[in-house]
């Protein structure tokens, strides 16, 4: 059987998405994968992150997580998306990431692998699905294979029941979320392991 290797990449301020990332990466590492978990990295100035003690907390907390490269997407055969909603659209320090990506894209070091993103809004319609379905745009850009969750399992239905990916209200990621997002991570290994197998 082959070893899927996943990169899961998030970016989280106050910590809901560090969580989520933190659940895939062992949801997918329990289903057989070989997976890296990386933060993008901080792109607000630091006076605004420094003014606010749960943000600042919040990076001190993950220093000790490698900033996702270039690199680390060229390695995956799939990947595992997580970051808030900023305004109906995916937080800018993630968007920053990917639009470094161009030079993958360009020689097709992005094509084919499987994509799957989960995201966290401060109230329930506060644009996760948009923000879910731009990152999939994103991703059929470069060539992925697009892995939603889709109503495959029980626990989409539980965790507020969006077939797009899991998302949470900020600061809520529940008992039901973290089964709805191992559902999701390990649904992309399954995925994956048939790609590269």
């Amino acid at each position: 059987m082959s070893t899927p290797k996943i990169a899961v990449i998030f970016y989280s301020t106050y910590g809901t998405n560090h969580a989520i990332a933190t659940c895939a990466a062992d949801a997918a590492r329990e289903a057989g994968a070989e997976v890296r978990l990386r933060r993008v990295a901080e792109t607000a100035p630091p006076q605004v992150v420094n003014s606010q003690d749960a943000w600042k907390a919040q990076l001190e907390s993950m220093s000790d997580i490698a900033v996702a490269s270039p690199e680390d997407m060229e390695w995956a055969d799939g990947y595992f998306f997580s970051a808030p909603t900023r305004y109906g659209v995916v937080a800018s320090q993630l968007r920053a990431f990917i639009d470094t990506l161009g030079p993958l894209w360009m020689k097709g070091a992005l094509a084919n692998k499987t994509f799957t993103a989960t995201t966290s809004a401060q109230n329930l319609h506060g644009g996760q699905e948009a923000t879910l379905l731009s990152l999939y745009t994103s991703a059929m850009h470069w060539g992925a294979v697009l892995v939603p969750p889709g109503y495959t399992d029980q626990s989409i239905f539980d965790a507020g029941g969006n077939p797009y990916g899991y998302s949470a209200k900020a600061g809520e990621f529940d008992d039901k979320g973290r089964a709805a997002v191992a559902h999701q991570a390990r649904r992309l290994v399954e995925m994956t392991r048939k790609l590269v197998g």
